[in-house]
């Protein structure tokens, strides 16, 4: 190393100039680094602003929830359910009576005069039923056997309502059995 104060002024002053460089890169890292942690502050705080209304309105619609709780009674659901299942009773009675209107009026047990079919089965003293009762017979047993809903067709069925039941689709043959019927799934 030289001894010349002139020469080692300028190292001196480079070697502060260098510093003075590498002093304002870090500073502007870290005046970028502060810029990023005041933004990043601001955010939390607004979400922190958010989350306590959001706290607040929940506190507040419980407390109103507690105020209007309704206590609940097996009693009173069982009592509902009740009434419910006996407006609907009554709804199946007034719908089972109006058709029951419907056909005596519009299907009538077939007369004993009339053509020769009619009078075979008067001679065999065979007693006919109304369309009213083959349907009745035929949702009874869809109801109470749903597993084997068809019925045997008897002599005391008129023919010309089995034909009409068959061909308007209200009801179906048996695939094995041509004497027996069942009433078609309406519900599926």
């Amino acid at each position: 190393i030289t001894t010349n104060p002139e020469v080692l002024v300028e190292l001196g002053r480079e070697q502060l100039q260098k510093l003075d460089h590498e002093l304002e890169m870090v500073l502007s890292t870290v005046n970028a680094k502060n810029k990023k942690l005041k933004e990043d502050f601001i955010r939390e705080q607004k979400w922190l602003a958010e989350q306590e209304r959001l706290i607040e309105c929940l506190s507040q619609t419980a407390e109103g929830m507690t105020n209007h709780v309704v206590h609940f009674s097996e009693k009173r659901a069982f009592q509902e359910l009740k009434t419910k299942m006996l407006k609907i009773k009554a709804y199946k009675e007034d719908i089972l009576n109006a058709l029951g209107d419907f056909l005596d009026e519009h299907f009538p047990i077939p007369e004993n005069s009339g053509t020769a079919k009619k009078k075979r089965a008067e001679e065999e003293d065979v007693q006919l039923i109304s369309l009213h009762e083959i349907l009745e017979n035929l949702i009874n047993k869809l109801v109470n056997t749903p597993h084997d809903p068809y019925i045997t067709i008897s002599d005391s069925f008129w023919s010309p309502y089995i034909e009409l039941l068959l061909r308007y689709g209200i009801a179906l043959r048996h695939p094995e059995d041509p004497n027996k019927i069942r009433l078609e799934n309406f519900h599926q």
